[in-house]
């Protein structure tokens, strides 16, 4: 999971003026097209947000109660799916803390003795889990690894996790001027949308019916840019619409698939402004004091700013995979 325009912020004044007027107008087309005016719009769920699908209840009974030889746990996704954090030096690497790990521990104590098999990739966008090019596997990508899995383990898979979408826009970091930003980002949030479209149709023929898939939506590092001055208050805020309202096209995506959503976004309070709380001696807002304390985004060098999660954030996005499951 990489974040282009926190990257590009860094480089000064006139390009967080840049990315802040490309972030306001993809905030407006975001939630004009989560809304169903835009051309990306994505199709209407099956069940309105938040409500029960008409297996919900019994989900955990499925994944608990399951016959004879191993059953497995399958998590698909770029850096998140596999606990990348910095290290002392900096470094982001694997870890044995990320979501899929402590989501599986959750579920075995409550009675579902599922084995994990962590196929995520870091800097996986939808093209390269399509396509392949990011990480190595034996089928050539990771999709492509999964539904052989899937398809030499009939019925054996109740439980799949994705997270992809993130790192998409990444290559509109190269572009010039604000025009070409706008339209590079753009693009590639419609492709993004696309993309996981079919991996999706594709993970649901290989699992069939069955086949339990939770996909989730994303928190925003760039809340920890507030109160660095008015443009840093200026990219926290827009850009928590930008992704509120991405987030809400990539969960009508997965729920078309009939695939739950994980409200990570919401777990990690990402829209609340209201009132202050006091972090290292200044007073922020919740989701900017959520932020700090969930990410490595406010760490002192050489760690910080780091988009990852830290292991506590970790247990929140493991938390609201199976508020999903069982909520």
């Amino acid at each position: 999971m990489t974040r282009f325009w926190i990257r590009a912020a860094r480089r000064g004044g006139r390009a967080t003026a840049a990315l802040l007027t490309a972030s306001a107008a993809l905030a407006l087309a975001a939630c004009s097209a989560s809304a169903g005016t835009g051309p990306a719009a994505a199709p209407q769920a099956r069940h309105s947000p938040g409500s029960p699908g008409p297996t919900r209840a019994s989900a955990l009974a499925t994944l608990t109660a399951r016959g004879a030889g191993p059953h497995y746990y399958l998590a698909l996704g770029d850096s998140l799916a596999v606990g990348i954090q910095p290290d002392l030096a900096g470094v982001s690497r694997p870890t044995t803390s990320g979501y899929p790990s402590q989501l599986n521990a959750l579920l075995r104590r409550h009675g579902a003795r599922l084995r994990l098999v962590a196929l995520g990739c870091s800097g996986e966008t939808t093209s390269t889990m399509l396509h392949g090019g990011r990480c190595r596997y034996p089928r050539g990508s990771q999709l492509a690894q999964a539904v052989a899995f899937l398809r030499t383990h009939p019925g054996a898979v109740p439980l799949i996790t994705i997270d992809i979408g993130a790192n998409d826009p990444g290559s509109c970091l190269r572009a010039h001027g604000v025009g070409a930003m706008l339209g590079c980002v753009n693009t590639a949030a419609s492709t993004a949308l696309r993309q996981l479209g079919l991996i999706l149709a594709r993970l649901r023929t290989a699992a069939g019916p069955g086949g339990l898939i939770v996909g989730m939506t994303y928190y925003v590092p760039e809340l920890a840019a507030w109160g660095q001055g008015s443009g840093g208050t200026g990219l926290a805020v827009l850009a928590d619409s930008l992704v509120a309202g991405l987030d809400r096209q990539l969960a009508a995506v997965y729920r078309r698939h009939d695939a739950r959503v994980a409200d990570v976004f919401g777990a990690f309070a990402s829209a609340d402004f209201a009132g202050r709380v006091r972090l290292a001696g200044r007073s922020v807002p919740p989701n900017v004091a959520d932020i700090c304390s969930l990410t490595w985004m406010c760490a002192p060098a050489p760690r910080g700013p780091n988009v990852h999660a830290t292991s506590a954030g970790y247990r929140v996005i493991a938390r609201a995979f199976w508020r999903a499951i069982t909520g």
